[in-house]
Order: C-alpha cells, then structure tokens, then sequence
C-alpha cells in the first residue's frame, strides 16, 4: 500500500493534502498499473449491504467503482482530484468533485459507503460521521486498503535504494512498509467509527493474494506512488534505476504478496 506521506505524522496522513492530490497527475498510470481489488472483497461488502447502492469515497479513476458496479451496484464516486474524476466519467463513472468532509449530498442516501485506498486521506473522525450522516439504517461503512510484501531481500534492497535517493520517504525506515506499519491506520478508522456512537462494532476482514512482477512492470507501477509523481525527473530516474537493479539482482521477477484489509461496520438502525 504506498501512499503513506512523509509528512506530517503518519498518524494524521489526511493533513498531507499535496499528497492526496497528487495522483492525478498519473492517472493513466494509476488505474493501468495498480492492483485490482479480490472478487471475494468486493462479494462480501455487498452482501453485507442492504441494498445496491454505493458511494465511493475517493474514488480515483474509479478502479473499485468499476467493480461494485460489476457486482450489481449502482455507484456514485466523490474524489478531490478533478483530474482523477475525468478519467472515471470517461469510464462511464458518475463522479463528483469535493474532499468528503466538505462533499454536499443534497439529501441522498446510500447503503454502503466504501473507499479503496483513500480513506486515509479523509479525517477519521469527521468522514466516520458523514458516513453514517448518508447511510441509510443498516448500511454499510467499509473502508478498505491492500499492503503488499515483497521477498525479505529484495524489500531491504529497495529500502536501501530510497534510503540513498529519497531519505525522507517512509520507504527508507527499513524493510517496505507491511502490515504491522499500517495497522495504527486500521486502529485509528476503527477508533473514529466508534467515536461517532453511530456504528456497529467495527471488524476487519482480510483477503490475501500473489502476484508476480516483472522488472518493468514495477517500474511502471513506481511513478504512481504517493508523492512521487512530485519529485524531480532526475531523482524519479535515480529511484527508478536502482529499483531496476535491485529487481535485476534477482532474476528480473518477483512475487508480490498482497493483503487486503477492510475495517468494517454497519449503521445503526
């Protein structure tokens, strides 16, 4: 899951807005290269759900929109980036244009509220409450994220490329970020749920998978990162390089384990 910022506090990720906003510069990229989210993932929130319709809390180009709407739902994206938004319509995705906290929902309703890989970026807090101010009675609130590992060696090996190029970066703090890095997001959503007295005690569910990557086909995915469509050309191409290396040092291929988490409850009737 890269998209922790380096600043401020990984504890209030939301405050980073240069960082959440910063995606759609690679928008193409993004919805190419990044992981789609389980089938199984997606079936469960739905059932969970009282009824088909949806509002994904940024959205981006809308890559877990298209699969609620697969699955049956009628979705509705929100996203702050309108860069991000364009890419979803041009997908046949209705999008609208705000951060959640300030997003008007003109007296609408939904039966799940979820948000692939962004609800870091919403203030726990004050996004648990719109949610449950939008849900109707047993709806569903789901945020959710995956976190990928890749082989011990070659994650310390990557550390050491962004301790050299990018010493800022959360990626330089030893091993690649993992579950244990991201687990005080996972406490912190379950804490803002249970704040708002609103909510079902919170779950988390989790879903696992692997999938093997090529050198190039990493190198593709890097430049979606958080942050990192804002760095310098020259420094993009130093990351790039000796992420290529590391990846060339073993063979050229990698598998990639993923799990996705989903922090989960529903509004009370």
């Amino acid at each position: 899951m890269p998209t922790l910022p380096s600043r401020p506090s990984p504890d209030e990720p939301h405050r980073a807005r240069h960082v959440a906003e910063s995606f759609g510069a690679e928008a193409e990229r993004y919805d190419r290269t990044r992981p789609r989210y389980p089938g199984d993932l997606i079936a469960r929130v739905v059932a969970a759900s009282p009824g088909p319709d949806v509002l994904d809390v940024g959205c981006g180009t809308g890559i877990a929109s298209r699969a609620f709407a697969a699955a049956g739902c009628r979705v509705l994206g929100v996203d702050p980036d309108g860069r991000m938004a364009a890419f979803a319509r041009r997908h046949g995705l209705p999008v609208e244009v705000a951060t959640f906290e300030d997003w008007d929902p003109a007296g609408r309703a939904f039966d799940a509220v979820v948000a692939g890989q962004s609800w870091h970026w919403v203030d726990t807090v004050a996004g648990a409450e719109k949610a449950a101010s939008v849900l109707r009675p047993g709806g569903r609130f789901a945020p959710f994220w995956y976190v990928f590992e890749a082989p011990p060696a070659l994650a310390e090996a990557f550390s050491a490329v962004y301790a050299r190029v990018l010493p800022d970066s959360p990626f330089a703090r030893g091993v690649m970020p993992g579950l244990t890095a991201y687990s005080a997001i996972f406490a912190t959503t379950a804490d803002g749920i249970r704040a708002t007295g609103a909510f079902s005690e919170p779950e988390e569910w989790r879903f696992t998978w692997q999938r093997p990557y090529t050198r190039d086909e990493w190198l593709d995915q890097v430049p979606s990162f958080g942050g990192h469509a804002d760095l310098p050309a020259d420094t993009l191409d130093a990351l790039l390089a000796g992420v290529g290396a590391a990846i060339d040092a073993v063979g050229g291929t990698f598998p990639v384990h993923y799990t996705a988490a989903v922090v989960t409850a529903s509004r009370s009737t």
